[in-house]
């Protein structure tokens, strides 16, 4: 197994589900296109051994585990290659909690990529308590693998779609859209979800978005203003997207996005892979 690589990276982490290999092949897709090396990381947790007994085991569990890991690992490395024959794939095997692991690769990482569903078809276990740490404290956007249905792979065609605010920490998520989109040869939505009939972008938002024309001219930028609720104004204009890139943590209609309902919402239910993006 190898170490974290020095050189651009972009992270997937594994639990040897179909999803995560189909999170892999989107990873190894976005590595390519940014001439980045794809790291892919799986972390169990293996038992302490045995304590010493004259009667030798035929295997440990931890022996089990291990191996087990190794194999995911391979067949996640030669997904990799079958999405992006060209990128340049490392693989890490790890002991411990994965969470903690995934944040610590991230933190040379330029995004850190999961599946949206574990083994077992268990949607929560990413979509709980580990995807809110992960979004929370990752330095780099996280990417969460979903496809149109549960057991699809995600598109790979379509617009961008972006959450706005006008808060601070929303730029950063703007702009990560605006690349996103650049990169696919696709149009941006940004839709903002407002509180009365009537209104246009607020100011903050507007700026964001002009600086975001002006670094990526050639990207048609389609604005959506909707009294509907945050949730539900995403995924409606996500049901024919690449992608839905929100912010950690905002105000207004995007409030608390990593955190609270409103994240675990836009997760659960787009059509379609969705970036965080720390401000």
């Amino acid at each position: 197994m190898t170490t974290e690589p020095s050189r651009r990276t972009v992270v997937a982490g594994i639990d040897g589900s179909p999803s995560a290999l189909r999170a892999v092949q989107w990873a190894a897709r976005e590595a390519a296109r940014r001439d980045a090396v794809l790291l892919v990381l799986h972390a169990c947790f293996v038992p302490s051994p045995e304590p010493y007994t004259p009667v030798r085991l035929p295997r440990t569990y931890g022996d089990t585990l291990l191996e087990l890991s190794a194999e995911w690992l391979a067949e996640a490395e030669k997904a990799a290659h079958e999405a992006a024959p060209q990128v340049s794939v490392q693989t890490a095997q790890r002991t411990g909690l994965a969470r903690d692991h995934l944040l610590r690769a991230a933190q040379s990482a330029e995004l850190l990529v999961v599946g949206s569903r574990g083994l077992g078809g268990v949607a929560g276990a990413l979509l709980g308590s580990v995807a809110a740490e992960l979004t929370a404290q990752a330095p780099c956007p996280v990417v969460l693998v979903r496809g149109r249905t549960p057991d699809s792979a995600p598109p790979e065609t379509g617009p961008v779609v972006a959450g706005v605010d006008g808060s601070p920490q929303c730029a950063r998520a703007v702009g990560f859209a605006f690349e996103m989109a650049a990169a696919a040869g696709e149009p941006l939505v940004v839709v903002h979800a407002a509180h009365r009939s009537g209104v246009s972008l607020p100011p903050e938002a507007r700026r964001q978005v002009e600086d975001g024309r002006r670094r990526y001219p050639g990207v048609p930028v389609h604005e959506r203003i909707t009294q509907e609720r945050p949730v539900r104004a995403l995924v409606t204009v996500a049901a024919d997207a690449r992608l839905v890139v929100v912010g950690s943590r905002g105000r207004g209609g995007f409030a608390g996005l990593a955190l609270g309902s409103t994240s675990h919402g836009v997760l659960r239910h787009a059509p379609c892979p969705v970036a965080v993006v720390r401000g």
